[in-house]
């Protein structure tokens, strides 16, 4: 737990009791500066030439992060990009229902890897989302429009002008989704368009 110092494209420095740590995270923009404390899950990945942190909005996002990771040819880059990329829910359901078309559309992940993943993690993830999803529905029903009106924010950040914005905002109003989801989505529409 600490407050957001620094949001950089590729990582978040949050700083807890005068020390800032350098923290990684699928989609950073979802977080903003600010004086308030925030809790971000984390995972400490040493290796012989790298000591990184690695943070997450839910426990479950960590897990998943985690799961991946046991996977061959799968490391924190690729787990990274597949979490910036995918709600953990749906991954976790490509890997139960076997869609390896699905889990392809993710960069760096090729049919070898896809069929991996599903091979490594297949009836490994039962259970995980389940607390998420029922925690998220309470949380959508109460601040649904500000997680969009966030997500909008969020895009103009990353350089999006009002009438791209504007073009996605129809499909985006049709979903119900957490900030960093709709930023997720909004960003998956804006690419394809």
């Amino acid at each position: 737990s600490g407050k957001i110092d620094f949001v950089h494209s590729e990582y978040i420095v949050v700083e807890a009791n005068g020390i800032g740590y350098l923290i990684y995270c699928p989609n950073p923009f979802v977080y903003k500066p600010s004086e308030a404390l925030v809790k971000i899950y984390t995972y400490h990945h040493v290796r012989e030439d790298a000591n990184h942190l690695y943070g997450f909005p839910s426990r479950e996002e960590k897990e998943l992060f985690k799961k991946l990771l046991t996977v061959s040819g799968i490391g924190p880059k690729s787990g990274l990009a597949i979490l910036a990329a995918g709600e953990p829910g749906q991954i976790a359901n490509a890997i139960e229902q076997e869609n390896e078309t699905f889990l392809m559309k993710f960069p760096g992940v090729g049919k070898k890897t896809a069929r991996q993943i599903i091979l490594d993690l297949k009836g490994k993830l039962n259970g995980l989302f389940v607390h998420e999803r029922d925690q998220k529905k309470a949380a959508f029903d109460a601040d649904e429009k500000e997680a969009l009106s966030e997500a909008v924010e969020a895009l103009k950040a990353l350089g999006y002008g009002e009438k791209e914005i504007e073009k996605v905002l129809p499909k985006l109003k049709k979903e119900q989704l957490s900030t960093e989801a709709f930023i997720k989505k909004a960003l998956q529409l804006l690419i394809h368009n």
